[in-house]
């Protein structure tokens, strides 16, 4: 049965898509068969990883409102192993489709179950904001990877995304957890870089992975070619880390299960 996890942070900006994307191009690197699902209607991790939302048949929207089997909307992509189910600008209009549905807090979680199966890991690419539908992919993952800008407002945005867990795991989906910090757009030259590393390490501890996301030029251009870093430029440090992040997550995982 895979594991679902959520990639979130109220906080825009904080390379969450970016993580999303390259982490799940990886995982599937690594042989694990991987279904990203793009939670965003602003759709850039269907379009990164070289989808067209307008020749898609079917998308999460669907998914979610028409009750549509998310393994007929999941297509393949560019890396072998690595599902997609696709989001488009339509998905805006779910949050108010949703508000009516029975137990609609649920919707996201009754449909991946029907794929949960299928999949080592299923991640799912949340919205900066708090709508129906980001409250839905935490209802339904079992875990939350949540992505940290090495800057100086970055730590303020984690005390809100926490007390949303909190409330999630207090009333909807007891068994989320955190799977961990991850520090992006990581300078090593500049002080407040390894300041909020070290601040992240002395608040969360083993919670923080180990391996940061650096500035990447590489990893920025990556998605205007419809491909994650591995694929763009396999040498880059943008491709590299993610590979050494996926590998530390599956390490975590296998540890776990012991």
């Amino acid at each position: 049965m895979g594991k679902t996890i959520a990639i979130a942070n109220q906080k825009g900006g904080v390379g969450k898509t970016t993580t999303a994307i390259n982490l799940a191009a990886s995982l599937a690197m690594h042989k694990k068969k991987v279904l990203l699902i793009d939670a965003d209607p602003q759709a850039n991790a269907t379009s990164g990883l070289g989808v067209d939302p307008k020749q898609m048949t079917s998308s999460i929207y669907e998914c979610l409102v028409d009750d549509y089997p998310m393994r007929s909307a999941a297509v393949s992509t560019c890396v072998e192993k690595l599902d997609i189910v696709g989001s488009r600008i339509d998905l805006v209009g779910a949050e108010l489709e949703l508000i009516n549905k029975q137990d609609r807090d649920n919707t996201l979680r009754n449909a991946i179950a029907g794929v949960k199966d299928d999949y080592d890991y299923i991640l799912i690419d949340c919205s900066p904001s708090l709508g129906v539908i980001t409250v839905n992919a935490l209802t339904a993952a079992d875990s939350v990877i949540i992505p940290v800008q090495a800057e100086y407002f970055a730590l303020e945005g984690i005390s809100k995304l926490l007390n949303t867990v909190r409330i999630i795991k207090s009333k909807l989906n007891p068994a989320l957890s955190i799977e961990g910090f991850l520090l992006t757009m990581y300078d090593a030259r500049l002080r407040l870089a390894n300041q909020i590393y070290e601040e992240l390490k002395n608040h969360f501890g083993d919670m923080v992975f180990t391996t940061v996301i650096p500035r990447n030029i590489r990893l920025s251009e990556a998605p205007s070619h419809g491909l994650p870093a591995i694929l763009y430029d396999p040498s880059s440090r943008g491709a590299t880390s993610h590979m050494q992040l996926a590998k530390e997550l599956i390490a975590k995982n296998r540890k776990n299960a012991k």
